[in-house]
């Protein structure tokens, strides 16, 4: 499947739900782990440009997901691509696209530590 990266430049991001485990299997409630055995988070986050707003739900490793993120932090994602996916369920054909950062780290500290200067 292809990754497309996604260009952050000129986006406002922050968060808009809580980081949260990645369910793999709603009905055993197992959670979802990346090929090394790292935990997946699931960070939604506002995504705005000057044309438009988006809620995106990102996957992330967990160790890519700073502490105390709540929603309104404003974020800087790191290593962010969009790929598209599709599958069959019961008969009917899905698709999308997933979008995946390798951390999602919030700007608030850095913002906090710019004004004690």
């Amino acid at each position: 499947m292809r990754q497309i990266p996604v260009d952050t430049a000129n986006a406002t991001v922050m968060v808009a739900k809580a980081p949260q485990p990645k369910v793999k299997d709603r009905r055993t409630g197992e959670i979802a782990l990346d090929k090394d055995g790292v935990t997946l988070m699931t960070v939604e986050v506002m995504f705005s440009t000057p044309d438009e707003v988006e809620i995106l739900k990102l996957t992330v490793p967990q160790p890519g997901v700073s502490e105390d993120l709540t929603m309104g932090t404003p974020v800087a994602l790191t290593g962010l691509v969009a790929s598209a996916w599709e599958n069959e369920f019961n008969g009917q054909k899905r698709h999308g696209i997933a979008f995946r950062a390798v951390a999602v780290t919030s700007l608030a500290a850095a913002d906090t530590k710019s004004k004690a200067a």
